[in-house]
């Protein structure tokens, strides 16, 4: 049923739909949960929709930060009901933390992605706090993990999350924009262009970065002329021309 009910957010068109009606969802899954609290799958169904809700539709960074919070014990729940190794190094140091990492499996992707989103999209709304900050190497790695054993995994949305993160800072400070191109491209690819959100982060992420307002404008171009719907991208791929609209108005360049 959370499967399903995931589904059915994640192909509505309509934003405020979505908007209004999650919150009854989310209270849905919390009850099934409660009933359930060992079903891993469950809990990944019920941290992806925090999840989307809290980066996709709340504006509030007061209340993205208990939606994103909500998201990622789920996640970590479901890890450690699956992968009891790896739970127990997620605080350990770094050095044994990436040495669990590196024995996991194909098998265990769904629990290794889960938890790396929702790490991010808890680092990404608690941006103002430097310990929440810190926890960024941990989740790279376990990008780096995820697109290393299936580089298409979640249609190259792997692939989009680590361009983001790559494209953080500068050349002149450290940050890896040329990679990051690459990992944009990838997620395009893997997804067959049905991804309209790896377009927009793609101009927002690198093509700002590098002053690039060629592919800027390219991109977004491509955003607002492209069909939305598609199975599981629909209400994404919306949101993704609604903000391709308010960027191509930004007096950026």
């Amino acid at each position: 049923m959370a499967d399903r009910l995931s589904l059915a957010m994640l192909n509505q068109s309509d934003p405020e739909i979505v908007r209004t009606g999650a919150p009854a969802y989310l209270l849905l899954v919390d009850s099934l949960i409660a009933d359930s609290p060992d079903n891993a799958k469950l809990l990944l169904a019920g941290s992806r929709l925090y999840g989307a809700y809290a980066s996709g539709l709340v504006e509030d960074l007061e209340r993205r930060k208990p939606l994103s919070s909500q998201s990622l014990v789920y996640a970590r729940l479901a890890l450690c009901e699956e992968e009891e190794d790896l739970c127990a190094a997620l605080d350990q140091p770094y050095a044994q933390f990436t040495n669990s990492v590196d024995l996991t499996e194909a098998d265990d992707l769904p629990w290794l992605y889960g938890y790396a989103s929702a790490r991010l999209g808890w680092i990404q709304s608690h941006a103002d706090d430097w310990n929440a900050l810190a926890e960024l190497p941990k989740a790279q790695y376990l990008l780096e993990r995820v697109i290393q054993l299936d580089p298409g995994y979640e249609q190259g949305r792997a692939q989009l999350l680590m361009g983001a993160l790559l494209s953080l800072r500068p050349a002149s400070l450290g940050g890896k924009p040329e990679q990051s191109r690459q990992h944009f491209e990838r997620a395009i690819e893997y997804s067959g262009g049905h991804d309209l959100m790896a377009k927009v982060e793609f101009a927002r992420r690198y093509a700002r970065l590098v002053f690039d307002q060629v592919l800027h404008d390219r991109l977004l171009h491509e955003v607002l002329a492209a069909d939305p719907y598609q199975t599981g991208l629909t209400l994404s791929n919306v949101i993704a021309q609604a903000q391709a609209r308010k960027l191509l108005k930004d007096d950026y360049f």
